[in-house]
């Protein structure tokens, strides 16, 4: 199987979103800042501790939520040269190959880790930091989409 594509920026800020709250100790993080928030406002509901300390609590939870929303996505967009290329992407049993104007090149099925499937991609891992993303919307049709599915899923063990 073979597709052609590019990218398209609020796709990819989109899936830079998810693969950041998929990490493990951003999630961890996130859940107990909201955790402090929610004790904050009951403790301040209770009249237990100050305004202050429910305000801290708010301020921590907005910044952290603007900055996985939109500043880490975008340094990591705009950093990125591949998000601007267009790209040739070759599929079957032995591996996979991706190239562009500039040359390509092939990985077996081993080489990745993991990958992950969100609304517009599929997130290709090769360890917990280093992915590529693959547009679904380069593919012909929904058969396309679930023949790769299935290739990921037999060949890359989770």
């Amino acid at each position: 199987m073979t597709i052609h594509f590019s990218y398209d920026k609020q796709q990819v800020m989109q899936a830079l979103r998810y693969h950041f709250i998929s990490r493990p100790e951003i999630r961890i993080m996130l859940i107990l800042v909201n955790i402090f928030a929610l004790t904050c406002a009951t403790l301040y509901y209770f009249k237990k501790i100050a305004p202050f300390a429910v305000l801290t609590g708010s301020v921590m939870w907005f910044f952290l939520m603007i900055s996985f929303w939109f500043v880490l996505p975008g340094l990591v967009y705009r950093r990125a040269a591949t998000f601007k290329d267009s790209f040739t992407m070759k599929f079957d049993e032995q591996g996979f190959s991706l190239g562009n104007e500039r040359g390509s090149r092939a990985w077996p099925w081993k080489a990745l880790s993991t990958f992950m499937e969100t609304p517009n991609f599929f997130h290709l891992y090769f360890d917990s930091r280093s992915f590529f993303l693959v547009p679904k919307n380069s593919f012909r049709d929904s058969d396309e989409i679930y023949e790769l599915r299935q290739l990921l899923k037999m060949k890359i063990r989770k």
